[in-house]
């Protein structure tokens, strides 16, 4: 699939502020990206291109709702600091 696809999944993944759905999203796009790697069939890549393109579209949706909403931090996040 293509690396600008991948990357936009990513960036819009680290919108979310809350801990959860951010290492939800990014470990799912990289899982994705990953079991598609190999394939070579056009019509096959062609439909995994668009599915990602509807996910980016979800996630860039979800992700200016949930920051709508804000809730407290997760021990995770402040367990960085």
């Amino acid at each position: 699939m293509s690396l600008r696809l991948y990357r936009a999944l990513l960036q819009s993944s680290k919108q979310f502020q809350d801990y959860n759905l951010r290492a939800y999203c990014l470990r799912r796009c990289r899982l994705a990206f990953e079991q598609a790697r190999n394939e070579t069939d056009p019509a096959a890549v062609q439909a995994l291109q668009e599915a990602g393109r509807e996910q980016l579209r979800v996630i860039q949706r979800q992700s200016t709702i949930s920051n709508m909403y804000v809730g407290e931090q997760s021990v995770m996040e402040t367990l960085g600091r």
